[in-house]
């Protein structure tokens, strides 16, 4: 079913733990100002579904219904998530697919070792403390990219600030005003 419109921009960003996903689509939302949905996959898994990630979860037609209502109504959506691509794949692309307006995604490509370095500096002590270096090397898929070569790949060298810029640029979302509050 087709969603939002020609005005609509629809964002994915998806990568690995740790590899900035969410400093993006917050950066996204920071320089856009109102009118941008970021339906992040954590925040509707674990804390609204309390979901566990695996095949055929709730949290997949949630995340759709999700960015597919938000496109409707006007907002521009960045979806963004770890969004593993044999269990997302399917929805992310179908999404794709349907939108009317601009559509671009991003694979944030960082490797093992960084993603450790870059864990560790995380801000929330409880995170740190339930996630273990264990759990991360069990979580990584190395270039774990969506089927028909639909997604872009953003290295581990660029800057937060470049990676915000090239994503407003290419979605066209520097150009468009932000919504009246």
């Amino acid at each position: 079913m087709r969603t939002g419109s020609e005005e609509t921009r629809l964002i994915v960003v998806r990568g690995n733990s740790a590899s900035g996903k969410s400093s993006v689509a917050a950066g996204i939302r920071d320089r856009f100002g109102r009118g941008l949905a970021v339906v992040g996959q954590d925040n509707l898994r674990r804390t609204v579904l309390r979901e566990r990630d695996r095949p055929g979860a709730a949290n997949i037609g949630l995340i759709d219904t999700v960015a597919r209502y938000a496109l409707e109504a006007g907002y521009h959506v960045v979806v963004e998530g770890i969004l593993y691509a044999d269990r997302y794949g399917e929805m992310l692309t179908d999404l794709v697919a349907d939108h009317r307006g601009v559509s671009r995604c991003y694979y944030l490509d960082v490797p093992i070792d960084e993603t450790f370095v870059r864990h560790a500096g995380k801000a929330d002590p409880v995170y740190l403390a339930q996630v273990t270096e264990h759990q991360l090397r069990d979580w990584y898929r190395e270039r774990d990219l969506l089927p028909g070569g639909i997604e872009t790949v953003i290295g581990h060298r660029s800057p937060l600030g470049r990676t915000v810029d090239r994503v407003m640029r290419e979605s066209g979302l520097a150009e468009l005003p932000a919504h009246e509050d």
